[in-house]
């Protein structure tokens, strides 16, 4: 067995896990990235990539099948391979960017997996056999993987997101168990290309603990592409009739068959730990089987450090990788520690969420007396012009202060606009400065403004309304 050695060694070439690799070399630092798969992990070839890949192009389907009231007339026809072969084409190319990137910066990527033999090393083994790899530092990075429930086994007629990605087929009815984000998004792209979806969500609303009123808005788009909602809904077995494949559900206490042709489950994700041989490193775990670490990404051994979905939700490739930026530089020697103001969060359901910061109740929970703006779409020109009038801006703000705490971008582009809420929250910006900053027209971006004028009762394109007084009042 040869032995290697280095300053550090990241575990797992995920978003969070390549992107640590990468800045470790950049601090000076002779690095090995251990990657089993392709490089990218879950974002890039079964995620994040390949799952928008899919939603721009269903997205595409509908916005022509819709086009007749600009005076377009045209009736779409998906070729499903070729959409297929587009999905594969762009996580190629982003994977091989990615193994472009980590050899022009230095990392020694190693092919296999990797087993803690103690605090300041691993064994890695792949093809080519099985070599001993020490470190002064160690970055665990090897994600989480969907959870699989009892009855429904992955394979076959029952998909995880990684096969629903595969795009083998659209099913004339698929039922999602989850409507949570991952079940929605890739319901609503089945839904698009023509199948009729059922979502099964065992808790009371979809998407719990998102803003209300966005989730509402959601609810009305997937009813308006007859998508059927089932929730306080339980998924409790799988079985055929008449050779039809047959989900039972349990809705509000009663029975209810359900047809369908395949299953998604999308009901979260555990911690990818099997075989990494955290145990004999004297790494703890929390009660969830998540590793448990410090604001500087240190776990219960210092010299091991983890990041990612390996530590817990929420379960974002973007907070992965800002986590593995903190945690080279600790590693490096440097004063950096976690200390963002917001982790925006991006849903790409039809229409878009995006959010960052504090909600209202979150707000008054931390001790502030929160005002709020909103701002509708549908008064945008922009919008207007572009045909999607759905949906607002909102903004939480602290009464006396006028400083930002949160928003919720429900409608167009929410992914894309919510940067700016997240940039505003950053900086420590107020109302103010928002309003007072002047915004190309027109753009969608002018709702985030036009929505802080509205908290500060200064609305130009919408009525401003006297604030309700406060209960007791």
């Amino acid at each position: 067995m040869a032995t290697k050695s280095y300053d550090a060694v990241v575990i797992g070439g995920g978003m969070g896990g390549y992107v640590c690799a990468i800045r470790l070399t950049q601090l000076g630092k002779k690095v090995a990235l251990v990657e089993k798969g392709s490089l990218g992990g879950v974002c890039l070839n079964w995620g994040c990539i390949p799952s928008k890949a899919l939603i721009a192009a269903a997205n595409l389907v509908e916005e022509v099948r819709g086009a007749a009231a600009r005076g377009i007339t045209a009736e779409p026809k998906v070729d499903l391979a070729r959409l297929k072969a587009f999905k594969d084409e762009v996580v190629k190319k982003l994977v091989g960017g990615v193994g472009l990137l980590t050899k022009g910066n230095g990392v020694e990527v190693l092919k296999g997996t990797a087993a803690f033999v103690g605090p300041g090393a691993v064994e890695v083994s792949g093809a080519g056999g099985t070599d001993r790899v020490e470190a002064q530092a160690f970055v665990v990075a090897t994600g989480a993987r969907p959870i699989e429930i009892p009855g429904f086994p992955f394979g076959g007629d029952v998909w995880s997101a990684k096969e629903a990605v595969e795009l083998s087929e659209v099913p004339a009815r698929l039922v999602v168990i989850g409507g949570g984000i991952i079940g929605l998004e890739l319901g609503t792209v089945y839904a698009k290309l023509g199948s009729k979806v059922t979502v099964v969500e065992a808790l009371p609303q979809i998407l719990t603990g998102v803003d209300g009123e966005a989730v509402r808005l959601v609810a009305k788009g997937l009813r308006q592409r007859e998508v059927r909602v089932l929730t306080s809904a339980k998924a409790k077995g799988l079985g055929r009739k008449s050779g039809s494949l047959v989900l039972l559900a349990e809705v509000e206490g009663k029975e209810e068959p359900i047809e369908c042709d395949k299953v998604l489950v999308a009901v979260g994700f555990r911690p990818w730990t099997e075989g990494l041989g955290l145990e004999k490193a004297g790494v703890k775990l929390g009660p969830k089987g998540f590793v448990e670490v410090n604001d500087r990404y240190q776990t219960s051994v210092p010299t091991i450090h983890a990041i990612g979905d390996l530590t817990g939700p929420p379960f974002l490739a973007h907070k992965a990788a800002k986590e593995g930026e903190i945690a080279a530089e600790v590693v490096a020697g440097r004063k950096s520690a976690r200390d963002w103001v917001a982790m925006p969060g991006a849903i790409f359901t039809d229409p878009e969420i995006g959010v960052a910061g504090m909600s209202e109740e979150e707000a008054r929970a931390a001790g502030h007396d929160p005002i709020t703006g909103k701002f509708a779409f549908g008064a945008l020109g922009r919008a207007i012009a572009i045909g999607h009038t759905e949906g607002f801006v909102k903004v939480i703000a602290d009464r006396a202060t006028k400083r930002l705490l949160g928003a919720v971008f429900a409608g167009p582009e929410a992914s894309n606009l919510v940067a700016e809420g997240a940039l505003a929250l950053e900086m420590g910006a107020t109302l103010e400065d928002v309003a007072l900053t002047v915004h190309a027209h027109p753009t969608l971006p002018e709702a985030f403004q036009e929505a802080c004028m509205a908290a500060m009762g200064e609305a130009i394109h919408a009525l401003n309304r006297p604030e309700r007084p406060k209960k007791g009042a």
